[in-house]
């Protein structure tokens, strides 16, 4: 791995071999390096590349803190696919044991759906189909917000029928 990539997320998992397997066969992931603890037989480290995407994946160590998503009761965290075709990749996720907690459908611009891996990890795989405005993004999330039952709403903050989302640019 180069040190051009500034973010490298790093999965936790049970059974790495088994997760780098996935990886390659539900998204077309290449093995870069791979390091392994001999003395348990275990990969301490590897890195895969999903085209210019890189992430990594390590065995569960408890006494280290590396937890993985089921000792956790799940993950919170999200990673975001995109991809050339929403459907097809769907499909290949599945084939490969991922499980569908979203299915597919038109959001904001772009054909997505949400999956749980086998170890856990959540995706979401992302396809552009319709270019839009920060404005027109934030009014189609609105829209969808409102039409959600308030208990599917963010908590933490109630929203009224007068309330308007804004746009913030960094």
């Amino acid at each position: 791995m180069t040190n051009r990539h500034r973010l490298v997320p790093l999965l936790v998992v049970r059974a790495a071999a088994d997760a780098i397997d996935f990886y390659v066969r539900a998204f077309g992931a290449t093995e870069v390096v791979r390091y392994e603890n001999n003395r348990d037989a275990t990969i301490s480290h590897a890195d895969l590349a999903i085209d210019d995407a890189l992430f990594s994946i390590t065995e569960e160590a408890r006494a280290w803190c590396s937890d993985a998503p089921p000792s956790l009761g799940g993950s919170p965290v999200v990673l975001q696919l995109l991809v050339a075709d929403a459907g097809a990749a769907l499909e290949r996720a599945c084939a490969a044991g991922a499980s569908v907690v979203f299915a597919l459908r038109e959001f904001c611009g772009e054909k997505m759906t949400r999956l749980r891996d086998p170890f856990g990890h959540l995706w979401i795989l992302r396809q552009r189909v319709e270019d839009l405005t920060p404005e027109e993004n934030q009014r189609r999330r609105d829209t969808f917000s409102a039409s959600l039952p308030s208990t599917q709403r963010t908590p933490g903050k109630s929203r009224t029928a007068g309330d308007v989302s804004t746009v913030r640019r960094p």
